[in-house]
């Protein structure tokens, strides 16, 4: 049997001669990334590969448009021209600009429905020139993306390989399967809430009022083709200026962050 084997693989490989040296040799590709500007990703994922599909996918809260507007944030400070496509229209612009994102380097196509979504982001992959490419359909019911064909998804990781862009997929449940390189899920863990506030104001109705003190954000790596790791890695973020953390700080810079309003806990 061995013998058959090495003989089968001599006429291979005379076959192949001048077109496909070595066709049996190991080959290392060197995929290149992108940081997300979150230390505590980048440590675990590597980075955001480019030619590649990455998807994203968690429940409400659980950090998704934290990552994002952190990706383009990177990408568009270093002079890439981005794109998101809104399957929604839940795009804040005011929060994506106070957190980093230079938004004359944007492009942001406004979705009604997923078919919009998908024939927008096929253009877009099809023209080209684009440092990242962000579909958006985290907020569409995950009903809706399970319909999606597959062949959607090896379509887009076809049309961006050997390319320089990122092709960015975020969405509840993963949907993307073996077409993404690079595979995060994101969870969350329960609000935290400061002390009860035990001096108010004569005329404050509130008796509890409290203020969000932080949240804690599970990311575990389901797949990577860029380097084999196991487990998951919690980040900690917090709605205070005055904390010191890399996601602090850019947590801190979304538009939500930035209101000093009581939050009521109900009773």
């Amino acid at each position: 049997m061995a013998v058959n084997v090495a003989v089968l693989r001599s006429q291979v490989e005379t076959a192949l001669a001048g077109r496909i040296p070595a066709p049996f040799a190991r080959r290392s590709v060197q995929v290149e990334t992108a940081p997300f500007n979150i230390a505590e990703i980048d440590a675990l994922a590597g980075g955001l590969p480019q030619g590649a599909l990455t998807e994203i996918s968690g429940p409400f809260s659980s950090g998704r448009a934290t990552l994002l507007l952190s990706a383009l944030a990177s990408r568009t400070a270093h002079a890439h021209v981005c794109a998101l496509v809104d399957g929604r229209d839940t795009f804040n612009p005011y929060s994506a600009e106070a957190a980093g994102v230079k938004l004359e380097r944007l492009l942001w196509v406004r979705c009604r429905n997923i078919d919009e979504c998908l024939r927008a982001t096929d253009l877009l992959l099809q023209g080209g020139g684009f440092g990242l490419i962000a579909l958006d359909l985290s907020i569409l019911p995950p009903k809706t993306v399970r319909y999606v064909p597959l062949n959607v998804w090896f379509r887009f990781r076809r049309a961006v390989e050997n390319t320089p862009t990122i092709l960015l997929l975020l969405d509840q449940e993963s949907n993307a399967g073996s077409c993404a390189s690079l595979v995060l899920r994101l969870g969350f863990e329960p609000f935290r809430w400061s002390a009860p506030q035990t001096q108010h104001a004569p005329s404050s109705p509130n008796s509890y009022a409290r203020l969000l003190d932080g949240s804690q954000f599970h990311v575990e790596l389901v797949r990577s083709r860029l380097k084999a790791a196991t487990g998951g890695h919690k980040i900690q973020t917090f709605a205070r200026v005055a904390e010191v953390n890399a996601v602090a700080n850019f947590r801190t810079k979304t538009k939500w962050s930035d209101f000093r309003e009581t939050f009521i806990e109900p009773k």
